[in-house]
């Protein structure tokens, strides 16, 4: 068996940046174990996997040791690929997925994700994610993901995690965040318990970071920089309980898996 992939770089418009992604797109689905394997051997923060059924598109993601509930990286990436490689002739794909529906819709050159807007509720206990993060927080909130407020972009960019206390912490990952000095806010990603250390550019906490500043800061409308090695800019809007996160994608490598 043969399988087509290709690799996008996420949220950026050039090589090199932004997160890169694989994605497949498949007449009918592989084993779990076997998508498992794939994502493995790639070893990118997540492989996505998309197949047609009726309208929308099934899609679902792995890192390299599990698969996760929602991505947003690889669904800019997978949308971008049926866009441009497999010319899909309409302007928004609706997806289905284990979180519930998602969309992205396709304007002028920039893609934008309609996900679920999230908000956080405060950790009464912070002194062992402060430990962990090797930060002083000014404020510490949890979903899924930990949420974790910091005084200023320097110390989001000063941030040096323990690896292995946060990955024994009982949640997916843990953002980072702060008033940006030229965006509205700043942002990384560290998610050592499902195998990324830190993610370069990430979608889904956006679900969380845009609810959070556009009431911190009184808008709707933000620009938001996750200041990862890799960098990566996103465009950010509030709609009731629904997000839109706008970015770029660029494609960077295509190719075929041989199955044997």
């Amino acid at each position: 068996m043969q399988l087509e992939f290709h690799q996008i770089d996420a949220f950026s418009d050039q090589p090199f940046s932004g997160n890169p992604a694989m994605v497949y797109r498949l007449d009918t689905w592989l084993a779990d174990d076997l998508m498992q394997k794939i994502a493995a051997e790639h070893n990118l923060a997540e492989t996505a996997f998309v197949v047609r059924e009726g309208q929308v598109w099934h899609i679902r993601w792995f890192t390299p040791t599990t698969e996760v509930p929602l991505c947003g990286h690889a669904t800019l990436a997978s949308a971008h690929v049926l866009f441009e490689i497999y010319q899909e002739p309409v302007e928004r794909l609706d997806f289905i997925c284990k979180s519930g529906p998602l969309s992205v819709t396709r304007e002028g050159g920039r893609l934008w994700l309609d996900f679920p807007a999230i908000l956080p509720s405060p950790v009464a206990e912070t002194l062992e994610v402060e430990r962990a993060l090797g930060v002083e927080a000014i404020e510490v909130l949890a979903s899924n993901e930990l949420f974790v407020v910091l005084e200023s972009e320097q110390a989001v960019l000063d941030c040096k995690p323990d690896i292995v206390a946060l990955a024994k912490l009982p949640w997916l990952g843990a953002i980072v965040t702060a008033r940006g000095s030229q965006h509205d806010f700043v942002s990384r990603y560290f998610a050592p318990a499902i195998g990324i250390n830190e993610d370069p550019v990430t979608g889904s906490t956006h679900c969380l970071l845009i609810p959070y500043w556009s009431k911190r800061l009184g808008k709707s409308s933000l620009t938001a920089f996750q200041c990862s090695a890799r960098g990566g800019e996103l465009f950010c809007q509030l709609g009731g309980d629904r997000v839109s996160i706008g970015g770029n994608a660029t494609l960077v490598a295509s190719g075929t898996l041989m199955l044997g």
